[in-house]
């Protein structure tokens, strides 16, 4: 499978985006040079890319392109739950811990946070402390404020497609 990539400017500021020809394989924050890949755009970046503008103005709620994050079993597992977690709502560490079957394991939630080679996608920006508190955000604590933020004003906001009439 050939790697590609692209750098592109969201409303988070620069995001890297890593694909092979059938799923995302990573984002990153930043503008990131991936030397093992080609920056030549294919279906998957370009869905990618049209997914992430429609969350950005609040037009998406969840995405459909194909994630394939690489992690340990206990991360995946993670992985699978945080995408379960509604737009502009929030979970703690302890309840995702919970949710994947050791409610004692809120550490290696977070450490799997953190490891998240998704995010964005992968929505570990809604995990949160115990006390409500913003902690860890591999886009750095203003960045996951800000997404949380916009999610909460966009939750009850519906899309139509656009009607056009035959301009005869």
């Amino acid at each position: 499978m050939a790697l590609r990539y692209a750098v592109y400017d969201t409303a988070a500021g620069d995001v890297t985006i890593i694909v092979d020809d059938k799923a995302i394989l990573g984002l990153k924050f930043g503008a990131v040079d991936i030397p093992l890949a080609s920056n030549e755009e294919n279906t998957v970046l370009y869905d990618a890319i049209v997914e992430l503008n429609q969350y950005f103005f609040g037009q998406r709620k969840s995405f459909d392109v194909r994630l394939k994050p690489e992690g340990t079993d206990f991360e995946l597992k993670v992985y699978q739950y945080l995408l379960t977690i509604p737009y502009g709502e929030t979970r703690t560490y302890e309840e995702v811990a919970e949710a994947v079957g050791d409610k004692k394991a809120a550490k290696a939630v977070g450490m799997a946070v953190n490891r998240n080679p998704i995010p964005l996608f992968i929505p570990c920006h809604r995990v949160i402390g115990k006390k409500g508190d913003l902690v860890g955000y591999q886009g750095g604590i203003e960045l996951k404020k800000k997404l949380l933020s916009m999610e909460k004003a966009n939750m009850n906001r519906t899309f139509k497609p656009g009607n056009f009439e035959d301009p005869e």
